[in-house]
Protein backbone atom coordinates (compact mmCIF):
# COMPACT_ATOMS: atom_id res chain seq x y z
CA UNK A 1 0.00 0.00 0.00
CA UNK A 2 1.21 3.57 -0.45
CA UNK A 3 2.03 5.95 2.12
CA UNK A 4 1.99 9.38 2.71
CA UNK A 5 5.73 11.44 3.09
CA UNK A 6 5.95 14.33 4.87
CA UNK A 7 8.51 16.74 4.62
CA UNK A 8 9.36 19.19 7.50
CA UNK A 9 12.15 20.93 6.24
CA UNK A 10 12.82 23.65 3.88
CA UNK A 11 14.25 22.75 0.97
CA UNK A 12 13.31 21.31 -2.95
CA UNK A 13 11.75 18.34 -5.28
CA UNK A 14 13.52 18.21 -8.33
CA UNK A 15 14.02 15.16 -10.74
CA UNK A 16 16.85 12.96 -11.82
CA UNK A 17 16.11 9.99 -14.01
CA UNK A 18 13.28 8.56 -12.66
CA UNK A 19 13.51 9.51 -9.18
CA UNK A 20 11.94 12.48 -7.14
CA UNK A 21 14.82 13.65 -4.70
CA UNK A 22 14.24 16.48 -1.85
CA UNK A 23 17.20 18.45 -1.53
CA UNK A 24 18.74 21.06 0.92
CA UNK A 25 22.18 22.37 2.20
CA UNK A 26 22.12 19.47 4.07
CA UNK A 27 20.34 16.84 3.45
CA UNK A 28 19.66 14.91 -0.39
CA UNK A 29 17.02 12.33 -0.09
CA UNK A 30 15.39 9.92 -2.65
CA UNK A 31 11.13 10.05 -2.21
CA UNK A 32 10.19 6.41 -3.42
CA UNK A 33 7.65 8.10 -5.33
CA UNK A 34 6.02 5.02 -7.10
CA UNK A 35 5.30 3.84 -3.75
CA UNK A 36 3.98 7.23 -2.06
CA UNK A 37 0.03 8.56 -2.01
CA UNK A 38 0.77 12.06 -1.54
CA UNK A 39 3.32 14.38 0.14
CA UNK A 40 3.03 16.90 2.95
CA UNK A 41 5.19 19.97 3.07
CA UNK A 42 5.19 22.04 6.45
CA UNK A 43 7.96 24.01 5.42
CA UNK A 44 8.72 26.36 2.23
CA UNK A 45 9.26 23.96 -0.69
CA UNK A 46 10.15 24.63 -4.48
CA UNK A 47 8.90 22.41 -7.15
CA UNK A 48 10.91 22.08 -10.46
CA UNK A 49 9.47 21.66 -13.72
CA UNK A 50 10.79 18.02 -13.84
CA UNK A 51 9.43 17.12 -10.22
CA UNK A 52 6.05 18.44 -11.29
CA UNK A 53 6.18 16.44 -14.32
CA UNK A 54 6.72 12.87 -12.80
CA UNK A 55 4.25 13.71 -9.76
CA UNK A 56 1.95 14.35 -12.79
CA UNK A 57 3.02 11.16 -14.35
CA UNK A 58 2.59 9.06 -11.03
CA UNK A 59 -0.69 10.77 -9.92
CA UNK A 60 0.99 12.30 -6.64
CA UNK A 61 -0.27 15.54 -5.13
CA UNK A 62 1.57 17.74 -3.09
CA UNK A 63 -0.14 19.88 -0.19
CA UNK A 64 1.45 22.83 1.24
CA UNK A 65 1.14 23.92 5.23
CA UNK A 66 1.83 27.50 6.79
CA UNK A 67 3.72 27.41 9.61
CA UNK A 68 1.06 27.17 12.12
CA UNK A 69 -0.31 23.94 10.41
CA UNK A 70 -2.71 25.58 8.05
CA UNK A 71 -3.64 24.08 4.83
CA UNK A 72 -2.56 26.91 1.90
CA UNK A 73 -2.88 24.51 -1.18
CA UNK A 74 -2.18 21.83 -3.27
CA UNK A 75 -0.32 20.91 -6.27
CA UNK A 76 -3.30 18.44 -8.04
CA UNK A 77 -2.08 16.43 -10.94
CA UNK A 78 -5.01 15.71 -13.29
CA UNK A 79 -7.71 13.72 -11.89
CA UNK A 80 -7.35 10.14 -12.20
CA UNK A 81 -10.71 8.78 -11.57
CA UNK A 82 -13.26 10.34 -14.09
CA UNK A 83 -17.11 9.40 -14.44
CA UNK A 84 -19.30 12.62 -15.63
CA UNK A 85 -22.50 10.18 -14.83
CA UNK A 86 -20.83 10.32 -10.55
CA UNK A 87 -20.10 13.98 -10.75
CA UNK A 88 -23.90 14.43 -12.65
CA UNK A 89 -25.41 12.69 -9.91
CA UNK A 90 -23.71 14.27 -7.33
CA UNK A 91 -24.70 17.72 -7.93
CA UNK A 92 -28.06 16.85 -8.26
CA UNK A 93 -27.95 16.09 -4.80
CA UNK A 94 -26.61 18.87 -3.91
CA UNK A 95 -29.07 20.86 -5.77
CA UNK A 96 -32.05 18.79 -4.55
CA UNK A 97 -32.92 20.23 -0.98
CA UNK A 98 -33.89 17.49 0.48
CA UNK A 99 -31.38 15.17 -0.62
CA UNK A 100 -28.47 17.57 0.14
CA UNK A 101 -30.41 17.31 3.56
CA UNK A 102 -30.25 13.66 4.19
CA UNK A 103 -26.57 13.44 3.58
CA UNK A 104 -25.72 16.55 5.24
CA UNK A 105 -27.61 14.76 8.21
CA UNK A 106 -25.51 11.93 7.46
CA UNK A 107 -22.67 13.22 8.26
CA UNK A 108 -23.12 15.04 11.27
CA UNK A 109 -24.85 11.46 12.75
CA UNK A 110 -21.26 9.99 11.60
CA UNK A 111 -19.28 13.39 13.50
CA UNK A 112 -21.44 12.35 16.99
CA UNK A 113 -20.81 8.72 16.65
CA UNK A 114 -17.22 9.32 16.37
CA UNK A 115 -17.36 11.56 19.21
CA UNK A 116 -19.16 8.79 21.37
CA UNK A 117 -16.63 6.30 20.52
CA UNK A 118 -13.52 7.96 20.92
CA UNK A 119 -15.22 9.17 24.87
CA UNK A 120 -16.27 5.51 25.15
CA UNK A 121 -12.93 4.22 24.69
CA UNK A 122 -11.41 6.91 27.30
CA UNK A 123 -14.05 6.11 29.55
CA UNK A 124 -15.65 9.58 29.65
CA UNK A 125 -19.34 9.17 27.94
CA UNK A 126 -21.01 12.25 28.37
CA UNK A 127 -24.65 12.76 28.54
CA UNK A 128 -25.52 16.00 27.01
CA UNK A 129 -23.63 15.05 24.31
CA UNK A 130 -25.52 11.70 23.15
CA UNK A 131 -29.01 13.43 23.83
CA UNK A 132 -28.18 16.63 21.14
CA UNK A 133 -30.55 15.44 18.81
CA UNK A 134 -29.13 15.39 15.31
CA UNK A 135 -32.31 17.63 13.45
CA UNK A 136 -32.39 20.27 11.09
CA UNK A 137 -34.36 22.21 8.15
CA UNK A 138 -31.50 23.04 6.33
CA UNK A 139 -27.63 22.38 5.96
CA UNK A 140 -27.00 25.83 7.80
CA UNK A 141 -29.37 24.34 10.78
CA UNK A 142 -27.37 21.09 10.88
CA UNK A 143 -24.11 23.18 11.11
CA UNK A 144 -25.06 24.60 14.26
CA UNK A 145 -25.48 21.14 15.94
CA UNK A 146 -22.42 20.27 14.67
CA UNK A 147 -20.78 23.47 16.73
CA UNK A 148 -22.84 22.06 19.63
CA UNK A 149 -21.86 18.67 19.54
CA UNK A 150 -18.15 20.02 19.49
CA UNK A 151 -18.38 22.49 22.38
CA UNK A 152 -19.67 19.40 24.39
CA UNK A 153 -16.66 17.22 23.13
CA UNK A 154 -14.21 20.36 23.53
CA UNK A 155 -15.14 20.39 27.10
CA UNK A 156 -14.96 16.62 28.27
CA UNK A 157 -12.31 16.14 26.01
CA UNK A 158 -10.27 19.32 28.08
CA UNK A 159 -10.95 17.42 31.52
CA UNK A 160 -9.10 14.50 29.78
CA UNK A 161 -5.36 16.45 29.18
CA UNK A 162 -2.89 16.06 32.14
CA UNK A 163 -0.17 18.43 31.38
CA UNK A 164 -1.90 21.66 29.17
CA UNK A 165 -4.73 23.73 29.68
CA UNK A 166 -7.79 23.79 27.07
CA UNK A 167 -10.17 26.35 27.57
CA UNK A 168 -11.77 26.98 24.00
CA UNK A 169 -11.00 26.47 20.20
CA UNK A 170 -9.42 29.19 18.93
CA UNK A 171 -7.64 29.19 15.52
CA UNK A 172 -5.62 31.45 12.75
CA UNK A 173 -3.08 31.58 14.67
CA UNK A 174 -3.69 29.20 17.85
CA UNK A 175 -2.89 30.75 21.30
CA UNK A 176 -1.67 27.44 22.97
CA UNK A 177 -0.31 24.85 22.52
CA UNK A 178 -3.55 21.99 22.02
CA UNK A 179 -5.50 24.69 19.47
CA UNK A 180 -1.75 24.41 17.75
CA UNK A 181 -1.86 20.37 17.98
CA UNK A 182 -5.89 20.65 16.86
CA UNK A 183 -4.99 22.62 13.69
CA UNK A 184 -2.06 20.49 12.44
CA UNK A 185 -4.17 17.47 12.96
CA UNK A 186 -7.10 18.87 11.22
CA UNK A 187 -5.39 20.24 8.20
CA UNK A 188 -3.73 17.19 7.65
CA UNK A 189 -6.53 14.91 7.62
CA UNK A 190 -8.33 17.64 5.19
CA UNK A 191 -5.71 16.60 3.00
CA UNK A 192 -5.59 13.10 3.27
CA UNK A 193 -9.41 12.98 2.86
CA UNK A 194 -8.75 15.10 -0.15
CA UNK A 195 -6.32 12.03 -1.80
CA UNK A 196 -8.56 9.49 -0.71
CA UNK A 197 -11.47 11.37 -2.51
CA UNK A 198 -9.32 11.59 -5.85
CA UNK A 199 -8.73 7.66 -5.83
CA UNK A 200 -13.13 7.52 -6.07
CA UNK A 201 -15.22 9.56 -8.84
CA UNK A 202 -16.31 12.16 -6.51
CA UNK A 203 -15.83 15.98 -7.38
CA UNK A 204 -13.82 17.41 -4.14
CA UNK A 205 -15.90 20.57 -4.22
CA UNK A 206 -19.15 19.62 -4.36
CA UNK A 207 -20.33 19.09 -0.41
CA UNK A 208 -23.40 18.84 1.15
CA UNK A 209 -22.84 19.48 4.97
CA UNK A 210 -20.19 22.81 3.92
CA UNK A 211 -20.79 25.34 1.87
CA UNK A 212 -18.62 24.81 -1.77
CA UNK A 213 -16.92 27.74 -2.22
CA UNK A 214 -14.11 28.94 -4.17
CA UNK A 215 -10.31 27.56 -3.78
CA UNK A 216 -12.13 25.09 -1.15
CA UNK A 217 -12.22 20.91 -1.24
CA UNK A 218 -15.34 21.08 0.96
CA UNK A 219 -16.10 18.01 0.63
CA UNK A 220 -12.54 16.99 2.33
CA UNK A 221 -13.74 18.89 4.86
CA UNK A 222 -17.40 17.32 4.96
CA UNK A 223 -15.46 13.45 5.05
CA UNK A 224 -12.55 14.76 7.48
CA UNK A 225 -14.48 15.72 9.70
CA UNK A 226 -16.29 12.24 11.06
CA UNK A 227 -12.48 10.86 11.35
CA UNK A 228 -11.45 13.79 13.70
CA UNK A 229 -12.64 12.47 16.84
CA UNK A 230 -11.10 8.83 16.53
CA UNK A 231 -7.63 10.00 14.79
CA UNK A 232 -6.67 13.56 15.47
CA UNK A 233 -7.96 14.09 19.38
CA UNK A 234 -7.19 10.40 20.26
CA UNK A 235 -3.79 11.65 18.68
CA UNK A 236 -3.21 14.41 20.90
CA UNK A 237 -4.37 13.10 24.13
CA UNK A 238 -2.03 10.05 23.42
CA UNK A 239 1.23 12.29 22.91
CA UNK A 240 -0.08 14.86 25.75
CA UNK A 241 -0.76 12.72 28.49
CA UNK A 242 2.29 10.31 27.79
CA UNK A 243 4.68 13.17 27.62
CA UNK A 244 5.86 12.43 24.11
CA UNK A 245 4.82 16.25 23.26
CA UNK A 246 5.84 19.14 25.86
CA UNK A 247 6.24 22.88 26.38
CA UNK A 248 9.52 22.47 24.75
CA UNK A 249 8.54 21.02 21.06
CA UNK A 250 6.39 24.53 20.67
CA UNK A 251 7.48 27.85 19.20
CA UNK A 252 6.19 31.29 19.46
CA UNK A 253 5.77 34.50 18.05
CA UNK A 254 1.93 36.14 17.31
CA UNK A 255 0.56 32.94 17.68
CA UNK A 256 1.70 29.08 18.93
CA UNK A 257 3.21 26.63 16.52
CA UNK A 258 5.36 23.09 16.84
CA UNK A 259 9.14 23.22 16.76
CA UNK A 260 10.46 21.38 14.14
CA UNK A 261 11.27 18.47 16.62
CA UNK A 262 7.52 18.26 18.02
CA UNK A 263 5.74 18.69 14.46
CA UNK A 264 8.13 15.39 13.19
CA UNK A 265 6.69 13.60 17.10
CA UNK A 266 3.25 15.01 16.02
CA UNK A 267 2.89 13.75 12.09
CA UNK A 268 4.58 10.47 12.98
CA UNK A 269 2.16 9.31 15.44
CA UNK A 270 -0.89 10.71 13.47
CA UNK A 271 0.32 9.07 10.15
CA UNK A 272 0.28 6.09 12.30
CA UNK A 273 -2.82 6.28 13.42
CA UNK A 274 -4.18 6.60 10.23
CA UNK A 275 -2.37 3.62 8.98
CA UNK A 276 -3.54 1.44 12.12
CA UNK A 277 -5.49 -1.84 10.97
CA UNK A 278 -8.45 -2.39 12.39
CA UNK A 279 -11.03 -5.16 12.22
CA UNK A 280 -14.04 -4.08 9.35
CA UNK A 281 -17.48 -5.77 10.96
CA UNK A 282 -18.81 -6.05 7.64
CA UNK A 283 -16.01 -7.23 5.52
CA UNK A 284 -14.66 -9.20 8.05
CA UNK A 285 -11.02 -8.08 7.18
CA UNK A 286 -8.37 -5.66 8.55
CA UNK A 287 -8.27 -2.44 6.93
CA UNK A 288 -6.73 0.93 7.57
CA UNK A 289 -8.52 4.28 9.07
CA UNK A 290 -7.11 6.04 6.23
CA UNK A 291 -8.96 2.84 3.70
CA UNK A 292 -11.84 3.52 5.61
CA UNK A 293 -11.88 7.62 4.64
CA UNK A 294 -12.11 5.53 1.00
CA UNK A 295 -14.58 3.20 2.12
CA UNK A 296 -16.51 6.37 3.03
CA UNK A 297 -16.26 7.87 -0.43
CA UNK A 298 -17.37 4.75 -2.00
CA UNK A 299 -20.74 4.48 -0.21
CA UNK A 300 -21.59 7.54 -0.76
CA UNK A 301 -20.70 6.83 -5.03
CA UNK A 302 -23.47 4.07 -4.47
CA UNK A 303 -25.73 6.45 -2.95
CA UNK A 304 -26.11 8.98 -6.05
CA UNK A 305 -26.13 6.32 -8.50
CA UNK A 306 -29.17 4.87 -6.55
CA UNK A 307 -27.57 1.26 -5.77
CA UNK A 308 -27.97 1.71 -1.89
CA UNK A 309 -28.64 4.13 0.61
CA UNK A 310 -25.79 6.09 2.10
CA UNK A 311 -25.19 5.36 5.95
CA UNK A 312 -22.41 7.38 7.69
CA UNK A 313 -19.83 5.58 9.57
CA UNK A 314 -20.39 4.89 12.68
CA UNK A 315 -17.10 4.66 14.43
CA UNK A 316 -16.49 0.96 16.93
CA UNK A 317 -12.87 1.99 17.66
Amino acid sequence: MKKAYYITLMGTLERRGNTLFFENEEVKRAIPINSTSEIHCFKPVSLTSGAIKILSEKNVPVHFYNKYGYYRGSYMPAEGQISGTVVIKQAEHHLDPERRLYVARQFVEGIKASMLAFLRSQGAENRRLKEIPVEGESPAELMGVESTLWREFYDVFASLLKHFEFRERNRRPPTDEVNALISYGNSVLYTVALSEIRKTYLHPAISFLHEPLERRYSLSLDIADIFKPVTVFRVILRLINRRQIREEHFERDVGVMLSSEGLKVFISELNGELGKKILHPRFRRNVSIRYLMRLECYSLVKHFLGDAKYRSLRAWW
